[in-house]
């Protein structure tokens, strides 16, 4: 998007809405600007009839017009600010929100390509410039304007030849700003980039804290910290920089306009063309608007960090999920769950390479149905395109005959659980992340749907029992207990197809059994489709496929593979061997 296109969409989207609050900010703007000017023009009588004429009768009356707009000008600048602060966290809240709701609906493919440290770098600082353009800037745009309109007309109206003198510095002041706002606005990408990596970098450190220490990596981590931290100090320090340049650049051409006006007035002064107390009042007014001049001269910087921040956010809100719905999409109608994948080819992005070669599957519904091979053969795929984690390039998938990309999203995935290796808990209770199947669900219900995941066991003899705090993604649990949680919540879901991604490897021998008995119970009576590295979990399957670079090289049970597939055959007496 261009710079406009920018602007017109933060207008339109954001700032539109609260039009009214803004008018009453530049109301108090106006008698801001109004106060402002005043004061200036205050200062021809108070010196003509105060101290020249001396006349006593306005010796009171001068000071407390000037104490009266000096009130004014307080008064109006805080309620224009505490106005547009108002406004400024409603638009935070409204860009955030919108970029969250995007992110929520994003295919995974999204989110998996960028770190969600970036995210949160966009969520933040990003936002935070966007903010800042629509309010700041509005509010600066107006208050200043407004008030270097009033004071150049008290310029005018006690000298006019003075007056154009003043007004050349507004111009050069505004081009050295516009050069100054170009190169922010660059340096300001780099910054957040590098931003993003920090946190991202961060997140990674504190995820993996355990590891950094068991290998003792500590000195190592901190210079990579170290690296990151200067890149960004660097980045911020050229900025900052930038920033500061601009004041010696006002201050130089603000000391050559008071030099020139002081040998013109000197002059005017001379010839009876100006007298002493215009030429005071109009240098307050000047040096009145020397502030409205500087910061209108630095606005563009504040406007060139707004649009590179949104420049990377309003992407985020914009891009449109690739896993919807056509219009005649219909709800899926649950009977067995019989699941086909007709002549299904899959790769996650165009450069790569194919995932997933003409894959043809029946999976009978309310039985279990095993998938086998090497690391990296696709299986795992296979059951992410069930949910619709992704779509397919080609081929179609049914569910009891229904096309899934027939049918509504929501209907789909009602009826679809997944439990898998990397389980996924919230730092809260346990009671909250196993109800997270059923936010409206009971405690019996809750209790009951622990107690056949066997998570009962420990969370009884936790202090807290199901109020217990598990941490951030349950580090204060075992694993073990972790799949116990997890199995737990798919039991409340109770869908109709399961799917099981590694669910019970890296577990001890007893732990596994009971989470298998756990299973066994999950399982009962639904369409289960189970990955697993040992066998000894899948051999009762009802049927078996072997996966061999994204391609089904056998299938059938496990007595009639033995005998017709070499590569189950030495799948499975490898793990007779490990056993």
């Amino acid at each position: 998007m261009s710079r406009v296109e920018i602007l017109k969409r933060l207008y339109n989207d954001y700032t539109k809405k609260y039009l009214k609050n803004i008018l009453v900010s530049v109301f108090f703007a106006l008698l801001l600007a109004g106060s402002t000017s005043s004061v200036a023009y205050l200062l021809d009588p108070a010196i003509k009839q105060l101290f020249i004429v001396q006349d006593q009768s306005l010796i009171i009356i001068i000071p407390a017009l000037i104490v009266l707009a000096f009130t004014i000008k307080g008064g109006s600048l805080y309620l224009a600010k505490v106005i547009m602060i108002g406004v400024s966290e409603n638009i935070r809240r409204d860009v955030q929100t919108d970029m969250f709701a995007s992110l929520i609906k994003a295919d995974t493919q999204v989110i998996d390509n960028k770190h969600s440290g970036k995210f949160v770098t966009n969520l933040t600082n990003d936002v935070d410039m966007i903010t800042s353009l629509v309010s700041t800037a509005i509010l600066n745009l107006f208050k200043d304007s407004l008030t270097l309109i009033g004071l150049l007309s008290v310029m005018f109206y006690q000298n006019w030849k003075l007056s154009l003198v003043a007004i050349i510095m507004i111009p050069l002041a505004s081009t050295a700003a516009k050069t100054l706002g170009k190169r922010i606005g660059k340096v300001t990408t780099q910054q957040m980039n590098i931003a993003g990596e920090l946190t991202t970098y961060l997140i990674e450190v504190f995820k993996n804290h355990k590891l950094i220490k068991i290998f003792q990596k500590e000195i190592f981590e901190k210079n990579r910290a170290n690296k990151l931290i200067n890149n960004f100090k660097e980045k911020n320090k050229k900025i900052n920089e930038i920033h500061v340049r601009a004041s010696p650049i006002m201050e130089f051409l603000t000391g050559i306009m008071i030099a020139v006006l002081i040998f013109i007035s000197a002059k005017l002064i001379t010839k009876n063309e100006l007298e002493v107390s215009n030429f005071f009042s109009f240098l307050a007014a000047m040096m009145l608007a020397y502030q409205p001049v500087r910061s209108l001269a630095t606005l563009n910087i504040t406007i060139q960090q707004g649009i590179s921040g949104a420049s990377r956010v309003l992407p985020i809100i914009d891009d449109a999920p690739k896993i919807k719905e056509i219009e005649e999409a219909r709800d899926l109608i649950f009977k067995k769950g019989h699941i086909k994948f007709i002549n299904v080819e899959f790769k996650y992005n165009k450069d790569e390479n194919q995932i997933l070669n003409s894959i043809n599957l029946d999976i009978p519904g309310e039985k279990m149905t095993a998938l086998v091979g090497l690391s990296g053969s696709g299986k795992s795929t296979i059951l992410n395109l069930i949910p619709r984690f992704y779509n397919v390039d080609t081929g179609d998938i049914l569910i009891d005959e229904q096309s899934i990309y027939k049918s509504k999203v929501f209907s789909l995935r009602k009826n679809i659980s997944l439990v898998s290796q990397d389980t996924t808990l919230f730092d809260d209770t346990i009671k909250n992340n196993i109800a997270y199947a059923n936010l409206d669900t009971s405690q019996k219900d809750i209790e009951e749907a622990a107690k056949y995941s066997f998570a009962d066991e420990f969370i009884n003899e936790l202090p807290n029992k199901y109020e217990t705090l598990i941490g951030e993604n349950g580090i204060r649990l075992s694993g073990g207990e972790k799949q116990r949680i997890s199995i737990a919540r798919a039991i409340l879901k109770k869908s109709s197809i399961i799917l099981l991604d590694e669910a019970t490897s890296s577990l001890d021998a007893d732990t596994e059994s009971k989470i298998q008995q756990a299973i066994n119970f999950l399982t009962k009576g639904r369409t289960t489709i189970v990955i697993a590295h040992r066998l000894s979990t899948i051999l009762n399957s009802d049927k078996i496929y072997v996966i061999d670079k994204g391609k089904v090289i056998g299938e059938g049970k496990h007595e009639e593979l033995l005998n017709s597939s070499n590569e189950y055959k030495n799948f499975y007496e490898k793990q007779i061997q490990k056993s």
